[in-house]
């Protein structure tokens, strides 16, 4: 997971489409990454000599055209919480994901054809942006590759969060890869804690907290999962940190008495 937690470190930004492999293989042990970089490879080939002497526009209607109809790429909304929709290797298989992962197979493919095309983290979806000198434009993958404006992000927001969004003009700013791959990280965690995966909730919550570790609630949500498979002691310690970063917790109480509990289970292990 080298490139992955260089990224999330802030080392290096490294490759998109090797870290998020790299993140898939929590959930697909053993993950060989390599078949899946020659596939977007090869795809980048089919549209390459093509996709040379298109403008702005016409390059987003053949990109669009190539992944949502050729390809057949998808937003999955029966099993949008299904952990695999989170893992690139599983949408490059399966032609279903995301709105992120969808967004990151767009963001690699351009990549590979020499345009520039940027992640864009809205409140509740992901889309990209495309921008050229003379074109831009912002792009759902998640919905077909639906063209928006600004205007059309902020409706998309309100209508996935079903509220009210106090929308900042800075959120439509692309942002970097390893912003991306925490915002990945974030989903796979509640997937893995909504169904009670909690080994490899404790194992993505070590990412996030290496990628930020002045981040509180990291530390309570894996002292959390390591309740579930029994490390207590490194329950103990997460929810102490927890606490050192956030000593005016709102739930300080309830989080004192659950560390009073595991003294007690640990005692009686002795």
């Amino acid at each position: 997971m080298q490139t992955l937690i260089t990224a999330l470190t802030g080392w290096n930004e490294g490759r998109l489409d090797q870290a998020a492999l790299e993140m898939a293989s929590i959930e697909f042990p053993g993950l060989d990454t390599g078949p899946y970089l020659e596939r977007l490879d090869h795809m980048g080939l089919e549209l390459e000599e093509e996709a040379a002497g298109l403008n702005g526009p016409e390059f987003v209607a053949r990109l669009n055209t190539f992944l949502f109809q050729e390809i057949g790429l998808r937003g999955d909304e029966q099993n949008y919480y299904d952990p695999r929709n989170s893992c690139l290797n599983w949408v490059l298989d399966q032609r279903t994901g995301i709105p992120i992962t969808l967004s990151v197979v767009y963001i690699e493919l351009a990549r590979r054809l020499g345009r520039r095309v940027a992640g864009i983290g809205l409140p509740g979806h992901f889309v990209v942006r495309y921008e050229d000198n003379k074109f831009s434009t912002f792009i759902d993958p998640f919905n077909g590759g639906e063209l928006l404006d600004e205007a059309g992000c902020r409706r998309l927001s309100k209508r996935v969060t079903g509220a009210e969004v106090n929308f900042d003009p800075r959120l439509l700013r692309p942002v970097t890869t390893r912003h991306i791959l925490i915002r990945m990280l974030n989903n796979l965690r509640a997937a893995y804690f909504q169904s009670e995966d909690f080994a490899k909730a404790a194992t993505v919550l070590n990412l996030l907290i290496r990628s930020s570790p002045e981040t509180a609630d990291y530390y309570k949500g894996r002292g959390i999962a390591n309740i579930h498979i029994r490390q207590f002691l490194a329950a103990k310690a997460d929810f102490e940190q927890y606490l050192k970063l956030e000593p005016q917790a709102e739930d300080r109480d309830d989080v004192v008495k659950q560390m009073a509990e595991i003294h007690r289970w640990l005692g009686t292990l002795n």
